[in-house]
């Protein structure tokens, strides 16, 4: 007998029973597919009994062709799946190296399956996000923001000034809530489940499924690599020989300089950038492309630029760094932008270029694991790498770098690792924040993006000022900007650029994930003067001038 696989895909667009029985025909008359069911087209989801030749392209394709799009979710062999190896040595079923938020879901997801798991972390427990990434920066964050607005209430747009004393008050608050998320969130947690075991060492891959720990050989079921990322800087001369702060370090200071000079102008240097203005810091920041906030609709990007010059931040884009120096005890940034050189001096010098993955030193080479150009562990749809008796989640599989979307994919290493399953990681609609003030938010494609796609869609853009909600807090910084497509109305993309824009994408996910309309959004009761009520109306700007509408009408 042939093999045989089990798929299950997300289809998206079905209005109606009819599209699921189109569906359903399309997917029957892929060669090599013996059995194919829509069971409701509100559930969106198709199953698929095919032999072993047929590819995801093949039924992706099919449902295309009918009009719709599909995503494969979970794809398996009908045969009962081969059982992880029989752990050997000290006798887990899996081990996870490190202990971040994917390790922890790793072992988590595995201890609900029944196996004997080993976290194995050679610095602190938590990983990026609790202790020196999310965490500490949010907090800090918050607490600049709570400053700006209070400090002169009554002066609209006067830069507040805290003295310094507030910042190692909220310096001390902030190590003190790292310090209860890690012991709540991760040890005690680990506590909970009795077949989680904590090794505190430093793990080497001798090949195989063998890992050394603290001189002690073991040889698990599965493994799965969860080792993060770090602060990664350019290889700019003077740099290294000056010394600079990192992400991280930035988060500890122990006092406010009077100036600060931010190499990046990605979501990490905006945020910075903003907090430490608040505190009284003067901050400039150096791009080295055309605008900040690069990842975001260009509209976005440009009012942001304008609200944080409102906020005396300076910012300057194409800018090519030729040398660092340090000089009696200022930093000299020497750059040219546009043909005209500059020399930039501060106090601090704070790098914020990116992240790269923990990949190096510990044996992925010997282990027979491929790596990428950046240093990434190179994965397949199931989250396994080149070694079949290894998975990876997290920062160490490279972009996107979200906390959320580790402890997503650390879950999902371990059950297809344990089981077989044959689950596929899918970031289809994936939202991101960035927690300037006003905060940016996004999902799925711009509207570049989409083109680039082959995409035919339009775009409709919303100023906050006809949001009712931003107008009764006297506050209409920013805008929201709709895509989708032209001839279905599919949404494909949302992007808002407002003071609470973290808690109005997660509407925007939900249609995107479930192939929803700007129609349906419309038609959507939202409560008024909520600022979800914006995505309402930005979709009714696809036809219609909101500015001559009244609320009741919107």
């Amino acid at each position: 007998m042939s093999a045989r696989v089990h798929v299950l895909l997300r289809v998206e667009g079905m209005t109606c029973d009819g599209c699921a029985r189109h569906v359903t025909e399309a997917l029957k008359a892929v060669p090599g597919v013996e059995q194919a069911e829509v069971g409701s087209w509100r559930a969106g989801q198709a199953t698929v009994v095919a032999k072993a030749g047929v590819t995801k392209a093949d039924l992706v394709g099919a449902v295309q062709k009918a009009g719709y799009h599909a995503v494969l979710a979970e794809r398996r062999e009908v045969e009962p799946p081969r059982k992880a190896p029989a752990s050997g040595g000290k006798g887990y079923d899996l081990m996870t190296i490190g202990g971040g938020s994917a390790a922890f879901a790793a072992a988590i997801r595995a201890a609900e399956l029944g196996a004997r798991v080993a976290i194995v972390e050679k610095g602190t427990i938590g990983g990026t996000c609790v202790n020196i990434g999310c965490v500490p920066s949010k907090t800090l964050i918050k607490a600049a923001e709570l400053c700006y607005h209070s400090a002169y209430p009554q002066f609209e747009g006067l830069t507040a000034c805290p003295p310094p004393s507030d910042w190692q008050r909220v310096v001390r608050q902030k190590n003190e809530l790292v310090g209860a998320l890690r012991q709540g969130k991760y040890i005690d947690v680990a506590a909970v489940y009795p077949n989680i075991t904590i090794l505190t060492g430093e793990a080497r891959l001798l090949g195989g499924r063998q890992v050394r720990v603290n001189g002690t050989t073991y040889e698990p079921g599965k493994i799965v690599v969860a080792t993060g990322s770090h602060p990664w800087a350019p290889p700019i001369p003077g740099l290294q020989e000056a010394g600079f702060l990192n992400s991280e370090q930035a988060l500890s200071l122990e006092a406010l300089p009077a100036s600060m000079i931010i190499v990046g102008g990605g979501s990490i240097g905006l945020e910075f950038a903003q907090l430490f203005t608040r505190f009284g810091v003067k901050v400039m920041v150096l791009e080295s492309g055309p605008y900040v906030a690069r990842a975001e609709e260009p509209e976005i990007g440009q009012a942001l630029v304008h609200y944080l010059e409102d906020e005396k931040v300076r910012i300057c884009t194409n800018v090519r760094i030729t040398r660092v120096e340090r000089r009696d005890g200022e930093y000299l940034v020497h750059t040219e932008a546009n043909g005209n050189p500059e020399i930039c001096r501060a106090e601090r010098l704070l790098v914020a270029t990116g992240r790269r993955p923990n990949t190096g030193g510990f044996g992925l080479k010997e282990a027979g694991v491929r790596l990428g150009a950046k240093g990434e562990i190179v994965v397949n749809e199931y989250l396994q790498t080149t070694n079949p008796d290894l998975y990876a989640a997290g920062d160490c599989i490279g972009d996107p770098m979200y906390v959320y979307v580790a402890a997503y994919a650390g879950g999902l290493a371990a059950e297809n690792a344990l089981s077989g399953v044959g689950k596929v990681c899918d970031l289809t609609a994936l939202p991101h924040v960035t927690f300037t003030d006003p905060q940016i938010a996004s999902v799925g494609l711009t509207e570049r993006q989409a083109r680039e796609k082959g995409l035919r869609v339009h775009a409709s853009l919303l100023s906050l000022e006809h949001v009712p909600r931003a107008l009764a807090s006297r506050n209409t910084k920013g805008l929201i900007k709709l895509v989708a497509e032209e001839e279905t109305g599919r949404l494909v993309g949302a992007h808002v650029l407002a003071a609470e824009a973290g808690e109005v994408i997660q509407e925007a996910t939900l249609a995107i994930r479930f192939g929803l309309t700007v129609q349906d959004v419309a038609d959507t009761f939202h409560p008024y003067l909520t600022m979800v009520e914006g995505l309402k109306l930005a979709a009714l700007t696809f036809k219609k001038d909101v500015s001559k509408l009244s609320c009741c009408a919107a």
